[in-house]
């Protein structure tokens, strides 16, 4: 479990992130292309988020129905609960599919493992390019410092994180956050009431996965301000 005396602005790896920080900005951005995009959605399934999961499986479709003009989606369904137990899903194409996979998965009581969320999405991308790695989480329980570096070498890949923190813990919050900034990618915190807002913003990330920032601008035009939000943190970072 992770020492709960830990400051995120107080790491004493700060210089070596802030290297990685600067060189990620140097990085071109995500380009659209001929195949299909492939992105791995990531959630936490400890006890705390059993009700956050089920809201999850009735707006999932639309993250495939938004990239169809696009030339489709790749999505690899990971999850961890329990003890030590992780879990990645084959590469999916379809939106059953997806949801038959999540409606058979029950929460179960356990510490967060955000490390092998990271990991997976290292690994996948070294083995065939990925185009964003989405985590929807409420805590951390793990060393900070640890979780940085490993978001600062998937930012050196080119694969932004896009976390949807479900609450606001405080730990958790700066921690994400940092993740988000680590990688290029965004940021957002949710509720229960949230739940319009994040179908557009997991729509918003899928069209991002499929057709890159263009793609992701066209589609903010005629979406609320909170998509527009999200395309402002990529463009800022």
């Amino acid at each position: 479990m992770a020492n709960s005396d830990k400051n995120i602005t107080r790491t004493s790896g700060k210089a070596t992130i802030d290297a990685f920080v600067k060189q990620v900005r140097s990085m071109p951005a995500t380009k659209p292309s001929t195949e299909r995009g492939r992105l791995i959605f990531a959630m936490d399934a400890t006890a705390s988020r059993e009700p956050s999961w089920d809201r999850a499986c009735k707006i999932q479709g639309d993250m495939f129905s938004t990239t169809a003009a696009l030339g489709g989606l790749e999505i690899q369904l990971c999850y961890y609960r329990g003890y030590d137990e992780f879990d990645a899903s084959p590469w999916l194409s379809s939106a059953s599919a997806l949801l038959q996979r999540m409606t058979s998965v029950s929460c179960r009581g356990g510490y967060t493992q955000i490390e092998k969320v990271l990991r997976q999405a290292i690994e996948q991308t070294k083995q065939k390019k990925i185009q964003a790695l989405v985590f929807v989480g409420d805590c951390m329980e793990e060393d900070v410092d640890h979780l940085c570096h490993l978001a600062g070498e998937l930012g050196m890949l080119g694969v932004p994180a896009f976390i949807f923190h479900e609450g606001d813990e405080p730990m958790a919050q700066n921690t994400f956050k940092e993740m988000a900034r680590l990688t290029r990618g965004a940021y957002y915190s949710f509720d229960s009431n949230s739940a319009a807002q994040l179908r557009d913003l997991l729509s918003a990330v899928a069209v991002y996965a499929a057709g890159g920032h263009k793609a992701l601008r066209d589609f903010g035009k005629d979406r609320g301000e909170v998509v527009r939000r999200l395309t402002r943190q990529l463009d800022e970072n």
